[in-house]
């Protein structure tokens, strides 16, 4: 690629980008950690250059890929709008809320940059330069082509306002990353039952696999009609974790939800996922849920 990328964030996914890429010399980076030995062993095995202040990293490059940790992600943007020149191309691959996005775009914006929300959707590793790359805004066909010269082989656009990518991100992670806090909660508590081997072959025998449209149609399907039922249950699932000492903080989450599309009054739900959802938001379930 022609010109400089700057890397905000020297972390797990800036060294795995520029060392997959052989971005080398035309890639620059700044981190806090930078002057620490780990850090600085790894900006030199990558051969980018380092850069001790953000204004360092900015300073005369027409992509900026921003790779720090969330809570730093708005802060990094606020900071570089100070510094950066207009025209540059600010891509934010931080997994933040779309407000979060938003709020860091019209700083970005307004200092005569281009934002463009991008989220890294799979881990950065093994699949580094072929990672799923999400882009929205108003500049992400310009930042798709530039991030492809980079080497990026997966990007795909969503639309044209900036959240859409991120928000594809978080509400895809209220199942991803809630199913690994459920999956912890039921394992802990089936081992310290010494009912470990069971609960898993019940798992197996009773799971069948099937399009994820037709899982969250079902599973609307049983909590519109026997949720209140399911509630009750499931408070003497938090009775059982809780005697064990091994904590029911999904599951109390999991009576509050069942109880309330319960509450509803759904009876006969709608035929798909989508009349079902539009049924429990007519209902007010985004509220009361």
């Amino acid at each position: 690629m022609n010109g400089t990328v700057a890397l905000i964030g020297f972390g797990e996914a800036g060294r795995t980008f520029a060392g997959a890429g052989h971005w080398g010399a035309s890639a620059k980076a700044h981190d806090l950690l930078i002057g620490e030995a780990e850090m600085d062993a790894a900006i030199a095995q990558a051969g980018v250059a380092p850069c001790a202040t953000l204004a360092d990293a900015l300073d005369g490059a027409p992509l900026v890929l921003s790779l720090v940790t969330a809570d730093q992600a708005p802060l990094v943007a606020q900071e570089a709008a100070k510094l950066i020149a207009p025209g540059t191309l600010y891509c934010d691959m931080n997994s933040v809320a779309p407000q979060t996005k938003q709020e860091a775009a019209r700083a970005i914006e307004a200092a005569g940059a281009h934002y463009v929300d991008v989220a890294v959707m799979a881990p950065v590793n093994p699949a580094r330069l072929s990672v799923p790359l999400l882009l929205a805004g108003e500049r992400a066909e310009q930042a798709r082509t530039l991030l492809e010269a980079l080497g990026f082989a997966n990007t795909r656009i969503v639309g044209g306002e900036v959240g859409r990518a991120s928000a594809i991100k978080m509400i895809r992670s209220v199942m991803v990353k809630g199913m690994e806090a459920l999956t912890a909660e039921c394992m802990l508590a089936a081992q310290q039952a010494g009912v470990l081997d069971e609960v898993l072959s019940s798992l197996d025998a009773s799971e069948k696999p099937r399009p994820w449209e037709e899982r969250a149609d079902y599973n609307l399907d049983r909590m519109m009609i026997h949720g209140q039922r399911r509630a009750a249950e499931m408070e003497e699932v938090v009775k059982t974790l809780e005697g064990l000492g091994t904590g029911a903080a999904m599951t109390r989450g999991t009576v509050q939800r069942q109880r309330a599309i319960g509450a509803l009054g759904l009876k006969q739900p709608e035929t798909g996922l989508a009349g079902k959802i539009e049924q429990v938001n007519r209902k007010g379930g985004m509220q009361t849920a």
